[in-house]
């Protein structure tokens, strides 16, 4: 209710029982908020429209293979797996986190690509109420895209990449001005 207030319901209800239940309970949920414009889509319609009009979409809600599926598709859009956030919102309960989840594989090398995360908190704040505040992180990382302050999977072939403690000092002084 909090962005421009469409959904996504993605599913692959024509072949799988527990999809069919997911699109019942959407259709249930529905009622509630009519308010809301909402679409159904199968999970290889919405691959195939994530890649050709992303901006059609805000809210997108899908079943966790289907989700992790279209998430990494969708990193390619914005050049990397490090740049997308995410939020899992109950009734109760919210947690945010970068879609690709905690990346081990770089522990204590000083090489992931913190904006996932950094924006993850910025979805955090607009949650809480504090929008003002979750936009001055956006405007950070905006600024240290344009800037080139990227980690190596972002950074133009030939160009330099960044630590990732580099970067959250750069988005720090940023929202600090």
């Amino acid at each position: 209710m909090k962005r421009r207030r469409k959904l996504t319901v993605v599913d692959k209800a024509n072949v799988l029982e527990t999809s069919r239940l997911w699109r019942e309970t959407a259709k249930n949920i529905e009622k509630d908020y009519p308010e809301t414009a909402v679409e159904y889509m199968f999970v290889d319609n919405a691959a195939m429209q994530i890649v050709t009009r992303p901006a059609a979409f805000d809210v997108v809600v899908t079943e966790n293979m289907f989700g992790d599926i279209l998430t990494d598709e969708a990193s390619v859009i914005s050049g990397s797996l490090g740049m997308l956030p995410s939020a899992s919102i109950g009734s109760e309960h919210a947690l945010f986190e970068p879609i690709h989840g905690s990346y081990p594989q770089a522990a204590g090398k000083n090489i992931a690509n913190p904006m996932a995360t950094i924006l993850s908190a910025a979805m955090m704040l607009e949650h809480l109420g504090l929008v003002e505040e979750g936009a001055a992180i956006r405007r950070a990382v905006d600024a240290a895209l344009e800037a080139g302050i990227v980690t190596e999977d972002l950074a133009k072939k030939g160009g330099r990449a960044y630590r990732t403690s580099d970067i959250g000092d750069h988005i720090s002084q940023q929202i600090a001005q």
